[in-house]
């Protein structure tokens, strides 16, 4: 029968194998007579701090994977120490728009000439719903200090107009006389106002986050503006 014995000495471990048949007498010392191998020492499980070069390898190169990855993301990012800056204006075509709308809707349409500084970002054409609802079409402009103006004109009447713009019932709450022309003025609290004056054929519409001052201005360009040809 065989015996097998593992010893271990500092950090490594020999395998020994002892083989004793029954029937054998045993030694002078009283021990059975054996035949031993010692077989190769085995290694002990390593620290991670003591694997080999291939695993160092492979550890390098994770990291620095990560790191390129870290840099990439950081490399998108910009510092601004005095905080958020306003990107540039879109810009919009204010008279091929209007154009466009005097060749396809049924009421006259005005192409304003607003000062030097103010530009025109945005354009779009809308239903406002029900009986006395009608086209609108809407040019959004940024003044001169950033701030914004929507001038719609529509076909519809004013209360279903200042209702769609508003997104909510809105009740006059005082008028202001522009170049001869009447412009009722809507508020609220916490809400900007908007201007509507009757041109006969169409309301006229100014609303937006700019001051009064801009208001006046648009108004009056409005007045003066010349009513395309279909």
């Amino acid at each position: 029968m065989g015996v097998c014995l593992l010893l271990r000495y500092g950090r490594e471990r020999a395998l020994i194998v002892a083989e004793w048949r029954p029937g054998q007498r045993a030694g002078s010392d009283g021990d059975p007579p054996t035949r031993t191998w010692i077989l190769d020492p085995v290694a002990s499980d390593k620290p991670r701090i003591l694997q080999g070069g291939r695993d160092m390898l492979w550890s390098l190169l994770a990291l620095g994977a990560f790191c390129v990855v870290i840099a990439a993301i950081a490399n998108q990012c910009t510092l601004s120490p005095g905080g958020p800056t306003a990107g540039p204006v879109p810009s919009f075509d204010m008279s091929a728009g209007l154009q466009y709308d005097a060749q396809s809707l049924d009421f006259p349409i005005r192409e304003p000439v607003v000062p030097d500084g103010w530009q025109t970002n945005s354009g779009s054409r809308a239903v406002v719903a029900g009986d006395a609802g009608g086209d609108a079409t809407t040019v959004g402009f940024i003044d001169a200090g950033g701030r914004y103006l929507q001038y719609t004109q529509s076909s519809a009447d004013e209360l279903p107009l200042v209702g769609f713009v508003a997104g909510e019932p809105r009740y006059a709450e005082g008028s202001e006389d522009i170049a001869g022309r009447t412009w009722v003025v809507y508020g609220g609290q916490g809400v900007e106002p908007i201007w509507v004056a009757d041109f006969g054929q169409s309301r006229i519409l100014i609303s937006g986050s700019a001051g009064e001052e801009s208001f006046v201005t648009l108004a009056t360009a409005v007045e003066n503006a010349p009513i395309l040809e279909p």
